[in-house]
Protein backbone atom coordinates (compact mmCIF):
# COMPACT_ATOMS: atom_id res chain seq x y z
CA UNK A 1 0.00 0.00 0.00
CA UNK A 2 1.65 3.44 -1.35
CA UNK A 3 -1.22 5.80 0.78
CA UNK A 4 1.53 8.70 1.29
CA UNK A 5 -0.89 10.32 4.24
CA UNK A 6 -4.01 8.10 5.39
CA UNK A 7 -6.27 5.03 4.36
CA UNK A 8 -9.02 6.26 2.03
CA UNK A 9 -12.29 5.58 3.04
CA UNK A 10 -13.24 2.36 1.40
CA UNK A 11 -9.77 0.72 2.46
CA UNK A 12 -10.50 2.00 6.32
CA UNK A 13 -14.20 0.38 6.35
CA UNK A 14 -12.66 -2.67 4.52
CA UNK A 15 -9.91 -2.94 7.33
CA UNK A 16 -13.08 -2.97 10.22
CA UNK A 17 -14.91 -5.13 8.85
CA UNK A 18 -12.20 -7.75 8.19
CA UNK A 19 -9.74 -7.76 10.73
CA UNK A 20 -12.50 -8.97 13.59
CA UNK A 21 -13.38 -11.75 10.95
CA UNK A 22 -9.56 -13.03 11.41
CA UNK A 23 -9.73 -13.32 15.53
CA UNK A 24 -11.88 -15.30 17.07
CA UNK A 25 -11.25 -13.41 20.72
CA UNK A 26 -11.51 -9.48 21.59
CA UNK A 27 -7.85 -10.13 23.01
CA UNK A 28 -7.00 -11.82 19.72
CA UNK A 29 -7.72 -8.53 17.96
CA UNK A 30 -5.60 -6.39 20.26
CA UNK A 31 -2.56 -8.88 19.73
CA UNK A 32 -3.05 -8.78 15.66
CA UNK A 33 -2.61 -5.08 16.25
CA UNK A 34 0.42 -5.26 18.39
CA UNK A 35 2.27 -7.58 15.93
CA UNK A 36 1.58 -4.88 13.48
CA UNK A 37 3.59 -2.39 14.86
CA UNK A 38 0.37 -0.65 16.61
CA UNK A 39 1.81 1.02 20.31
CA UNK A 40 0.36 0.41 23.63
CA UNK A 41 -0.22 4.41 24.39
CA UNK A 42 -3.07 4.05 21.19
CA UNK A 43 -4.74 0.63 22.73
CA UNK A 44 -4.45 1.15 26.77
CA UNK A 45 -8.08 2.64 26.77
CA UNK A 46 -9.38 -0.53 25.00
CA UNK A 47 -7.03 -2.82 26.80
CA UNK A 48 -8.31 -2.01 30.22
CA UNK A 49 -12.01 -1.98 29.00
CA UNK A 50 -11.29 -5.74 27.49
CA UNK A 51 -10.10 -6.31 31.16
CA UNK A 52 -12.52 -4.48 32.99
CA UNK A 53 -16.05 -4.32 31.08
CA UNK A 54 -15.85 -6.53 27.93
CA UNK A 55 -19.48 -7.33 27.72
CA UNK A 56 -19.79 -3.61 26.67
CA UNK A 57 -17.11 -3.46 23.76
CA UNK A 58 -16.99 -5.92 20.74
CA UNK A 59 -14.25 -6.41 18.08
CA UNK A 60 -15.57 -4.24 16.03
CA UNK A 61 -15.44 -1.18 18.17
CA UNK A 62 -11.57 -2.15 19.01
CA UNK A 63 -10.55 -2.51 15.16
CA UNK A 64 -12.56 0.73 14.34
CA UNK A 65 -10.74 2.69 17.05
CA UNK A 66 -7.34 1.47 16.51
CA UNK A 67 -7.43 2.09 13.10
CA UNK A 68 -9.01 5.49 13.24
CA UNK A 69 -6.76 6.53 15.84
CA UNK A 70 -3.55 5.43 13.63
CA UNK A 71 -5.03 6.84 10.23
CA UNK A 72 -5.77 10.19 12.45
CA UNK A 73 -1.64 9.88 12.92
CA UNK A 74 -0.84 10.90 9.72
CA UNK A 75 2.74 10.29 8.54
CA UNK A 76 4.17 8.87 12.01
CA UNK A 77 2.47 5.72 11.61
CA UNK A 78 2.45 5.23 8.37
CA UNK A 79 4.66 2.13 8.32
CA UNK A 80 1.96 0.74 10.77
CA UNK A 81 -0.64 0.97 8.89
CA UNK A 82 1.15 -0.25 5.78
CA UNK A 83 1.95 -2.96 7.94
CA UNK A 84 -1.76 -3.31 9.11
CA UNK A 85 -2.93 -3.75 5.05
CA UNK A 86 -0.17 -6.43 4.39
CA UNK A 87 -1.28 -8.57 7.33
CA UNK A 88 -4.74 -8.85 5.86
CA UNK A 89 -3.98 -8.87 2.23
CA UNK A 90 -1.43 -11.93 3.00
CA UNK A 91 -3.60 -13.29 5.37
CA UNK A 92 -4.28 -17.14 4.29
CA UNK A 93 -4.46 -19.17 7.25
CA UNK A 94 -8.38 -19.11 8.22
CA UNK A 95 -8.35 -21.81 10.60
CA UNK A 96 -8.19 -18.91 13.35
CA UNK A 97 -11.36 -18.03 12.42
CA UNK A 98 -14.22 -18.94 13.92
CA UNK A 99 -15.93 -21.51 10.56
CA UNK A 100 -18.97 -19.38 9.69
CA UNK A 101 -17.01 -16.24 9.38
CA UNK A 102 -13.90 -18.10 7.39
CA UNK A 103 -16.26 -17.76 3.65
CA UNK A 104 -16.96 -13.99 4.58
CA UNK A 105 -13.61 -13.48 6.18
CA UNK A 106 -12.67 -14.49 2.33
CA UNK A 107 -14.52 -12.46 0.44
CA UNK A 108 -13.77 -9.46 2.51
CA UNK A 109 -10.06 -9.72 1.74
CA UNK A 110 -10.77 -10.52 -1.94
CA UNK A 111 -12.01 -7.06 -1.78
CA UNK A 112 -9.26 -5.59 -0.24
CA UNK A 113 -6.75 -7.10 -2.16
CA UNK A 114 -8.66 -5.57 -5.35
CA UNK A 115 -8.97 -2.27 -3.85
CA UNK A 116 -5.47 -1.65 -2.35
CA UNK A 117 -4.26 -3.44 -6.02
CA UNK A 118 -6.49 -0.20 -7.60
CA UNK A 119 -4.72 2.34 -5.21
CA UNK A 120 -1.52 0.99 -5.60
CA UNK A 121 -1.71 1.01 -9.38
CA UNK A 122 -3.34 5.03 -8.91
CA UNK A 123 0.01 5.90 -6.71
CA UNK A 124 2.44 4.30 -9.07
CA UNK A 125 0.87 6.01 -12.05
CA UNK A 126 0.72 9.49 -9.94
CA UNK A 127 4.32 8.61 -9.01
CA UNK A 128 5.34 7.86 -12.29
CA UNK A 129 3.83 11.17 -13.54
CA UNK A 130 5.44 13.20 -10.80
CA UNK A 131 9.23 11.57 -12.00
CA UNK A 132 8.06 12.85 -15.77
CA UNK A 133 7.45 16.49 -14.29
CA UNK A 134 10.42 16.48 -12.19
CA UNK A 135 12.67 15.02 -15.34
CA UNK A 136 11.66 17.78 -17.38
CA UNK A 137 11.82 20.14 -15.01
CA UNK A 138 15.58 18.98 -14.56
CA UNK A 139 15.58 19.01 -18.27
CA UNK A 140 14.47 22.61 -18.74
CA UNK A 141 16.21 23.86 -15.96
CA UNK A 142 19.47 22.53 -17.71
CA UNK A 143 18.62 23.55 -20.83
CA UNK A 144 18.30 27.17 -19.26
CA UNK A 145 21.66 26.45 -17.70
CA UNK A 146 23.48 25.90 -20.71
CA UNK A 147 21.88 28.36 -23.06
CA UNK A 148 22.81 30.97 -20.10
CA UNK A 149 26.43 29.75 -20.22
CA UNK A 150 26.63 29.74 -23.34
CA UNK A 151 25.51 33.71 -23.72
CA UNK A 152 27.96 34.41 -20.98
CA UNK A 153 30.69 32.76 -23.35
CA UNK A 154 29.48 34.42 -25.96
CA UNK A 155 29.55 37.84 -24.66
CA UNK A 156 33.43 37.18 -23.69
CA UNK A 157 33.91 36.68 -27.19
CA UNK A 158 32.45 39.96 -28.23
CA UNK A 159 34.66 41.46 -25.93
CA UNK A 160 37.54 39.84 -26.88
CA UNK A 161 36.92 40.85 -30.77
CA UNK A 162 36.39 44.01 -29.55
CA UNK A 163 39.72 44.48 -27.65
CA UNK A 164 41.45 43.53 -30.90
CA UNK A 165 41.04 46.71 -32.18
CA UNK A 166 42.68 48.22 -29.06
CA UNK A 167 46.07 46.10 -30.75
CA UNK A 168 46.27 48.67 -33.73
CA UNK A 169 50.00 48.78 -33.13
CA UNK A 170 50.62 45.46 -32.52
CA UNK A 171 49.69 43.71 -35.70
CA UNK A 172 51.49 39.83 -34.57
CA UNK A 173 50.05 39.95 -31.49
CA UNK A 174 47.13 40.91 -32.88
CA UNK A 175 46.77 38.16 -35.16
CA UNK A 176 47.45 35.12 -32.83
CA UNK A 177 44.67 36.52 -30.26
CA UNK A 178 42.47 36.31 -33.68
CA UNK A 179 43.28 32.60 -33.74
CA UNK A 180 42.35 32.28 -29.85
CA UNK A 181 39.18 34.43 -29.82
CA UNK A 182 38.10 32.56 -33.31
CA UNK A 183 39.04 29.27 -32.01
CA UNK A 184 36.74 30.02 -28.73
CA UNK A 185 33.51 30.75 -31.10
CA UNK A 186 34.19 27.68 -33.31
CA UNK A 187 34.27 25.81 -29.68
CA UNK A 188 30.99 27.72 -27.85
CA UNK A 189 29.03 26.48 -30.88
CA UNK A 190 30.11 22.94 -30.45
CA UNK A 191 32.71 22.46 -33.65
CA UNK A 192 35.29 20.25 -33.14
CA UNK A 193 38.31 22.56 -33.11
CA UNK A 194 42.15 21.36 -33.42
CA UNK A 195 44.20 24.65 -32.91
CA UNK A 196 47.13 26.03 -34.59
CA UNK A 197 47.97 22.89 -36.60
CA UNK A 198 51.60 22.10 -37.83
CA UNK A 199 53.27 19.78 -39.94
CA UNK A 200 57.16 19.29 -39.06
CA UNK A 201 59.76 17.79 -41.50
CA UNK A 202 60.83 14.83 -40.20
CA UNK A 203 64.47 15.21 -41.28
CA UNK A 204 64.70 17.29 -38.59
CA UNK A 205 64.12 20.86 -41.31
CA UNK A 206 61.82 22.52 -38.78
CA UNK A 207 57.75 23.19 -39.43
CA UNK A 208 57.16 22.69 -42.73
CA UNK A 209 53.46 23.72 -42.74
CA UNK A 210 51.42 25.75 -40.67
CA UNK A 211 47.44 26.07 -40.15
CA UNK A 212 45.99 28.55 -38.07
CA UNK A 213 42.65 25.81 -36.94
CA UNK A 214 40.90 22.68 -38.11
CA UNK A 215 37.84 22.00 -37.69
CA UNK A 216 35.01 19.78 -38.02
CA UNK A 217 31.91 20.42 -39.48
CA UNK A 218 28.93 18.17 -40.68
CA UNK A 219 30.98 15.36 -40.98
CA UNK A 220 33.45 17.72 -43.09
CA UNK A 221 36.87 18.28 -42.05
CA UNK A 222 37.98 22.13 -43.14
CA UNK A 223 41.34 23.49 -43.04
CA UNK A 224 40.89 27.51 -41.26
CA UNK A 225 43.26 30.18 -41.94
CA UNK A 226 42.68 34.07 -40.45
CA UNK A 227 44.03 36.74 -41.37
CA UNK A 228 43.78 40.34 -39.86
CA UNK A 229 45.13 42.96 -42.77
CA UNK A 230 44.36 46.24 -43.37
CA UNK A 231 43.47 45.86 -47.13
CA UNK A 232 41.26 43.00 -48.86
CA UNK A 233 42.71 39.55 -49.07
CA UNK A 234 44.54 39.33 -52.72
CA UNK A 235 45.24 36.06 -54.58
CA UNK A 236 49.01 35.95 -53.05
CA UNK A 237 47.64 35.19 -49.64
CA UNK A 238 44.51 33.27 -50.15
CA UNK A 239 46.95 30.71 -53.22
CA UNK A 240 48.53 29.23 -49.58
CA UNK A 241 45.85 28.70 -48.21
CA UNK A 242 44.34 26.52 -51.45
CA UNK A 243 47.65 24.83 -52.13
CA UNK A 244 47.21 23.87 -48.30
CA UNK A 245 43.58 22.32 -49.26
CA UNK A 246 44.49 20.67 -52.47
CA UNK A 247 47.13 18.60 -50.24
CA UNK A 248 44.61 17.08 -48.40
CA UNK A 249 42.23 15.06 -50.27
CA UNK A 250 39.34 15.29 -48.15
CA UNK A 251 39.80 18.67 -46.89
CA UNK A 252 37.78 21.57 -47.30
CA UNK A 253 38.72 25.25 -46.52
CA UNK A 254 37.41 28.40 -44.60
CA UNK A 255 39.23 31.79 -44.91
CA UNK A 256 38.09 34.60 -42.30
CA UNK A 257 39.83 38.01 -42.56
CA UNK A 258 39.43 41.06 -41.27
CA UNK A 259 38.87 43.28 -44.33
CA UNK A 260 36.94 41.33 -46.99
CA UNK A 261 38.68 40.10 -50.33
CA UNK A 262 39.45 41.45 -53.48
CA UNK A 263 37.63 40.43 -56.42
CA UNK A 264 40.58 38.69 -58.34
CA UNK A 265 40.36 36.30 -54.97
CA UNK A 266 37.31 36.08 -55.58
CA UNK A 267 37.25 35.11 -59.02
CA UNK A 268 40.13 31.97 -57.88
CA UNK A 269 37.95 30.37 -55.44
CA UNK A 270 34.91 30.44 -57.39
CA UNK A 271 36.91 29.11 -60.34
CA UNK A 272 38.32 26.17 -57.37
CA UNK A 273 35.30 25.56 -56.47
CA UNK A 274 34.63 23.04 -59.09
CA UNK A 275 37.14 20.78 -57.15
CA UNK A 276 37.13 21.71 -53.32
CA UNK A 277 35.36 23.74 -51.00
CA UNK A 278 36.09 26.39 -50.25
CA UNK A 279 34.21 29.42 -48.34
CA UNK A 280 35.20 32.89 -47.62
CA UNK A 281 34.58 35.18 -44.24
CA UNK A 282 34.65 38.56 -43.39
CA UNK A 283 35.53 39.45 -39.59
CA UNK A 284 32.53 41.74 -40.52
CA UNK A 285 30.13 38.91 -40.82
CA UNK A 286 31.15 37.52 -37.57
CA UNK A 287 30.48 40.57 -35.36
CA UNK A 288 27.67 41.75 -37.03
CA UNK A 289 26.39 37.45 -36.45
CA UNK A 290 27.72 38.05 -32.49
CA UNK A 291 25.83 41.62 -32.04
CA UNK A 292 22.56 40.19 -33.67
CA UNK A 293 22.89 36.62 -31.12
CA UNK A 294 22.78 34.32 -34.42
CA UNK A 295 23.98 30.98 -34.94
CA UNK A 296 27.04 30.99 -35.76
CA UNK A 297 26.96 27.50 -37.47
CA UNK A 298 23.80 28.27 -39.51
CA UNK A 299 25.97 31.49 -40.80
CA UNK A 300 28.88 28.75 -41.60
CA UNK A 301 25.96 26.58 -43.62
CA UNK A 302 24.70 29.39 -45.50
CA UNK A 303 27.97 30.09 -46.29
CA UNK A 304 29.01 26.44 -47.22
CA UNK A 305 25.60 25.59 -48.76
CA UNK A 306 26.39 29.03 -51.36
CA UNK A 307 29.72 27.99 -52.17
CA UNK A 308 28.77 23.97 -53.00
CA UNK A 309 25.32 25.04 -54.87
CA UNK A 310 25.65 27.96 -56.30
CA UNK A 311 28.94 28.30 -57.15
CA UNK A 312 29.89 31.35 -54.55
CA UNK A 313 32.19 31.14 -52.51
CA UNK A 314 31.73 34.83 -51.12
CA UNK A 315 28.04 35.06 -49.81
CA UNK A 316 28.01 38.11 -47.87
CA UNK A 317 25.77 37.53 -44.73
CA UNK A 318 25.13 40.56 -42.52
CA UNK A 319 21.59 40.03 -41.29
Amino acid sequence: MEESYHYPPEVLNLLVDTVPLLCRSKNDVLVFFRGAGVSESIMSDLSRRVSVDRENINKYEIARTVIQRINEKGDSELRTRREVVKRVVEFEDFSTCWPNDQLKAKGLIGELRRVVNVKDSFTRMSNERERERQERITAREKEIAEKRKKQEEIEKIKTDFYALFGLENEPQKRGKHLEKVLNALFSSYGILVKEDFKRVDPDGAGIIEQIDGVIELAGHIYLVEMKWVKEPIGVEKLSQHLVRIYGRHDARGLFIASEGYADSAITQCREALSQKTISLISLHEVIRMLERQGDFVQLLNRKIQAATVDKNPYLEILN
